[in-house]
């Protein structure tokens, strides 16, 4: 048996697709101020207690994303005109409109990442399409357009992609196998086009223990830059997705990183930098289904 390497086709002859991911979570994360059981496990404090009790501590640290961190990513964004899919919890938008409207003036898409940043693998199926259908109005009144891509905190269900498509999204992000988009044919009852997601290069690996320093990080996120680069040279272009989230690379110490990963793009020629819907419409319409 012969290896395939994978390929996709690409606009103007890029040599490859960056997708550009920003996380917002803050305000959507779990407290039992919202009604949950406990505080949020995800903590660069290290801190977490099964106790009923809020950890305020951790609530700051996340609200440093939407006071602190968001401008900064915002205004590399602006410089570099690197054109990005934000992944919004829609109760962090409605608790943070400031985001919202970014985004609006951006231009930029909005891709559905859940009601609230909770755990959506532990719903039942009428569960989940409600929280579903609340996640799409809510991000269609704060940014003015639906999303049209969804991804799932961790884990999904067996039925989420079929509830998906039922409500309406072209495209899901729950996927790490590969580069280049595909067609789901085996999960849903009509083939669903998947998007792959990057971890390892996600700034999310500055914040966890054992944690990157940006120094790494940045020496990895060029180095699988390049690596894609030159395969798309010898004619097999793909994908490189970039996850990044407003409490973790916007800080002083880390968003020099994200500067110098988008200097180091926009010194090479041919590379698509778009949103993932761009890139799902554009599988799509070169691979009918």
């Amino acid at each position: 048996m012969k290896l395939q390497e994978e390929r996709m086709d690409l606009p103007r002859g890029a040599k490859m697709a960056l997708s550009v991911v920003v996380n917002v979570e803050e305000g959507s994360e779990m407290t039992i101020a919202r009604g949950d059981r406990g505080m949020e496990p995800v903590d660069e404090l290290g801190v977490f207690v099964k106790s009923k009790m809020r950890n305020y501590s951790n609530e700051s640290n996340y609200l440093y994303g939407i006071k602190a961190g968001a401008p900064r990513i915002v205004k590399l964004l602006k410089r570099y005109d690197i054109v990005a899919s934000w992944t919004v919890a829609a109760l962090a938008l409605e608790n943070h409109p400031e985001i919202a409207e970014a985004i609006v003036e951006l231009g930029h898409e909005p891709v559905s990442h859940g009601w609230r940043w909770v755990h959506q693998f532990k719903m039942d199926e009428e569960a989940e399409r409600d929280f579903i259908r609340k996640a799409t109005a809510s991000i269609e009144k704060t940014c003015g357009v639906r999303p049209y891509g969804w991804l799932s905190r961790y884990l999904l269900t067996d039925n989420t992609r079929r509830l998906l498509q039922e409500e309406g999204y072209t495209y899901h992000m729950d996927d790490y196998s590969g580069d280049v988009p595909f067609w789901d044919r085996e999960t849903t009852g009509t083939p669903m086009c998947i998007l792959p997601y990057q971890l390892d290069n996600n700034d999310m690996k500055m914040w966890t223990d054992p944690a990157l320093t940006p120094h790494q990080w940045l020496d990895y996120a060029k180095a699988n830059f390049d690596q894609v680069y030159a395969e798309g040279e010898e004619g097999n272009p793909k994908m490189m997705s970039l996850g990044l989230h407003l409490r973790i690379i916007g800080r002083p110490g880390r968003i020099w990183a994200l500067e110098e990963f988008f200097k180091h793009v926009r010194s090479k020629p041919d590379v698509w930098v778009t949103t993932r819907k761009a890139i799902a419409d554009h599988f799509m319409a070169e691979n009918p289904a």
